[in-house]
């Protein structure tokens, strides 16, 4: 750490509510914080309340009621569906403008620990997974540090929006996220074997893919007045239309309609053992948007797949693998297979648009100073000079 870093961060001493999934991952969630996060917290000075939860969605509706001022930052210890529920429970309370900037924390405790594995590798922190990844984790959060996240909003085509924190995927990742859900007690090893099993059942899926590069935003200038939305709240999504117009003209729509799986990815990791986007981190406002077209061999894919661990999945320059950083995007799925991934979470497949957001709230991080204007908006929050 740079010692003449200027960074946001969170106060000496610091009050914090922790929520835990204690049937995440391998069901040892609550074990793990009395022995490798509680000794920690209390040397650091950081007092903590600990709310387990109970069943889906209990802290969506926890985050929904809970007074926030009582806390200096939410500390999310799970995988990364908990983190998810948190952020959209923010977004649905009525002074969610403010509330969306309390700091968050990811501790991981999941099966796949994406968002803690990104933000480990942000603060310099060599690639780890389980206790080692929960330990630097911790530290992170020991150190106070808060950087400015972009955040996904989701439109629907049933007339939904949500927020993610991670990222959305269809087709082959969505199906190995979803369909190892019962390998859970294996840890990040469902993946590996979700893999394989879907790789001798390979599907392709069919669909329209479009999307609004980052480059193009930058040439076109500012976007123009979004449509209203009725009975929603939230930030404007400035670059949408209505799902049933088609998408601007200065967007790009790929030509094929046969996937094998699209995903679009805020972060780095998309577990604490693949390393999706070697590329770094996304710029504020953008997102890594891949996709996979249909005609890629079973054996080429699994490459691809080894190789992510490392980040090098890149490196064969495989012709079916396409990578854009954008600003917003639009899936189409024509036959009604598949399904959706958002954050590791369940969505029907329908169509669906979304765009980022940039900076739009605040991690327990590594030495990042924030844009000048950007600040959290908490009134626990201090400047300090370290």
């Amino acid at each position: 750490m740079n010692p003449a870093c200027g960074a946001w961060s969170l106060p000496r001493p610091c009050r914090v509510l922790v929520l835990l999934n204690p049937r995440g991952g391998k069901g040892k969630a609550l074990q793990l914080f009395r022995s490798h996060v509680q000794p920690l917290l209390a040397r650091a000075d950081v007092s903590f309340t600990l709310m387990l939860t109970e069943h889906r969605n209990h802290a969506r509706e926890l985050v929904r009621v809970e007074e926030l001022g009582r806390w200096d930052a939410l500390v999310v210890m799970s995988g990364d569906g908990l983190m998810h529920e948190v952020v959209n429970g923010l977004m649905e309370r009525p002074d969610w403008e403010t509330a969306i900037h309390k700091p968050l924390c990811s501790l991981p405790a999941g099966s796949g620990n994406a968002l803690a594995a990104s933000l480990n590798h942000y603060a310099g922190y060599e690639q780890v997974t389980n206790e080692d990844l929960l330990t630097n984790c911790t530290l992170l959060l020991c150190r106070r540090l808060l950087a400015p996240m972009n955040l996904l909003s989701l439109q629907t085509a049933s007339g939904l929006r949500l927020f993610s924190v991670l990222s959305l995927a269809w087709g082959f990742i969505a199906d190995v996220d979803l369909e190892s859900e019962r390998f859970r007690r294996l840890g990040e090893m469902r993946f590996t074997l979700g893999t394989f099993l879907r790789l001798a059942a390979l599907r392709v899926y069919k669909g329209t893919l479009a999307y609004l590069p980052a480059e193009q935003v930058v040439s076109q200038g500012p976007a123009p007045a979004a449509v209203e939305r009725q009975n929603q709240q939230g930030p404007t999504d400035a670059h949408l239309v209505p799902l049933q117009e088609p998408v601007p003209p200065h967007w790009t729509v790929v030509p094929e309609q046969d996937f094998v799986l699209v995903l679009a990815l805020l972060h780095t990791h998309l577990s604490s053992e693949m390393f999706a986007a070697p590329m770094g981190r996304c710029p504020a406002g953008t997102m890594h948007l891949f996709y996979v077209r249909a005609g890629v061999s079973r054996a080429m894919l699994l490459r691809l797949f080894l190789a992510m661990e490392k980040g090098r999945h890149m490196d064969y320059d495989c012709p079916y693998l396409v990578y854009v950083p954008v600003v917003a995007f639009r899936l189409e799925p024509k036959d009604g297979k598949g399904v959706f991934a958002v954050d590791g979470e369940l969505m029907v497949s329908e169509a669906v648009q979304g765009q980022v957001h940039p900076d739009y709230i605040w991690m327990v991080s590594g030495c990042v100073k924030p844009p000048p204007s950007q600040k959290p908006q908490q009134r626990a929050l201090q400047r300090e000079h370290l």
